[in-house]
Formats: C-alpha cells, structure tokens, sequence
C-alpha cells in the first residue's frame, strides 16, 4: 500500500495573494511618514513661521504705515492659511491707516473687552479690496499710553 502524498498544501499558491496586501500597506505607511516629515520650507504644516511684515500685511491687502513699526510677523500654514503682524504706531493715525486701507469697511467698532479699544473685521462681502489673498483681515487695536496704539492684525483663508 502507498502511502498517501500528506504535507502537500497549497499555500505556496496563496501565501504570496496573501502577503501582497501587507506588502502594499507597509510602503504606503512608509510613504505618508516621508512626507510628513519632510517639507520643502522647512517648517512643518501647522507649524508658526516668521515672515517679513510686508508679505503679512500684503496678504490681508495692507501696507505698513509709515508712522509705524511692525513686528511678530509670522504665518501658519496648514488646510487654512493665516498671517498676523503687531504694529505699533501713533494713536492718531490708526482710524486714518485704517480708512485708507480698507475704504470700503464698516467703521471701526468700539467697546473694550476682548475687542480692545477698537477692532475692525473685513470680508470680501463688506470692504476687503478683491488684492486681498485673505477671506477675512482682523484688526484688534489696544491703546498703550496716552500717544502709542498697539495694532494687533490677522489676515487669514477659511
């Protein structure tokens, strides 16, 4: 009597149907860590980075006054895209840099508390000149002293 053939199996046929999956899950894991780790700026996406303050005021279609100094420019980039720049200026000059700036806006509001001493928010819709790249410029103003204005101003995508 033969003995019967035990021990064939046909694994050798399905074991490579097998693997080809974790095969093509492991380099497409591979893959999204080398992207996520390496960007062409340098920065990480989310990340802060500093940028000259034109390029910050630029983007919400502003210039900085000539009266002022600017600084703390930076912009995070990410799904959105958002600029903000701190400039201090002259108290008088604000409402003025303001009007030229965006001639279209509503007037600057006023109140305190989280708006500062005067705060003004821009859209396409209400005033935000069409060389805006932002969808909306906000701009927070906090009286220092009796001559200095703290101008806090984010331009940002939605």
């Amino acid at each position: 009597m033969q003995a019967a053939d035990r021990g064939h199996t046909r694994w050798g046929i399905v074991l490579p149907f097998l693997a080809l999956p974790v095969v093509v899950l492991g380099v497409l894991i591979a893959g999204l860590f080398l992207v996520a780790w390496s960007d062409d700026d340098g920065t990480r996406a989310g990340a802060t980075a500093t940028v000259p303050c034109t390029e910050a005021l630029a983007f919400g279609a502003a210039e900085r006054p000539a009266t002022a100094r600017a600084h703390d420019c930076t912009v995070q980039r990410g799904i959105d895209t958002a600029y903000a720049a701190v400039l201090r200026m002259p108290r008088e000059d604000v409402r003025g840099w303001l009007r030229t700036t965006y001639p279209g806006a509503p007037e600057p509001r006023t109140g305190g508390g989280v708006c500062g001493a005067l705060c003004l928010d821009v859209t396409h819709e209400d005033g935000l000149p069409g060389a805006a790249e932002a969808h909306v410029v906000q701009v927070r103003v906090e009286y220092e002293n009796a001559e200095t204005a703290l101008v806090r101003f984010s331009a940002f995508t939605m």
